[in-house]
């Protein structure tokens, strides 16, 4: 099992996207994703996201908030155990990340960018503000063939 967290730090209608272009062997190669990553021995889930934001992007974050957990099950990986955040304040002057290239991206025009079709509904939630939820996404390969949003089957297409 795998533990991460992942955050969609938010300024305006944007927000601040991490397109995976730099690492080999990236089960992410290509995609657009939020910025986070695995956790450290002893780190919670705050430890995580605080860490990772300042390593991928050199800021600092000042106010964000626990969205939900989303559960992958995978044929081709481990389970992963994913914190998802967002983020509305932060310190600091941003750096090139070493996994890929930063971009602030508007809401409307990311449905149209390289995503995983599970965080396509995990966006949706939080551009609805939907209250803390569990969201179980399971693949085969990177097709998206099953989701449950707490506990109950999601339809999707």
């Amino acid at each position: 099992m795998l533990y991460s967290t992942l955050c969609y730090l938010e300024r305006g209608d944007a927000y601040l996207m991490l397109h995976r272009v730099k690492k080999d062997h990236d089960v992410n190669q290509g995609k657009w994703i939020g910025v986070g990553g695995k956790f450290q021995d002893g780190e919670s889930p705050e430890d995580c996201i605080l860490r990772e934001c300042r390593e991928e992007t050199g800021l600092t974050l000042t106010e964000y908030r626990y969205r939900g957990l989303v559960t992958f099950v995978s044929n081709q990986a481990p389970t992963e155990y994913m914190h998802l955040f967002t983020a509305s304040a932060w310190t600091g002057t941003p750096h090139a990340c070493s996994e890929g290239e930063l971009a602030w991206i508007k809401k409307a025009d990311l449905l149209s960018l390289p995503l995983w079709e599970g965080d396509k509904l995990f966006l949706r939630l939080l551009d609805e503000d939907a209250p803390f939820f569990s969201l179980k996404l399971r693949y085969e390969g990177e097709r998206l063939v099953q989701a449950a949003l707490n506990g109950k089957p999601l339809h999707f297409s």
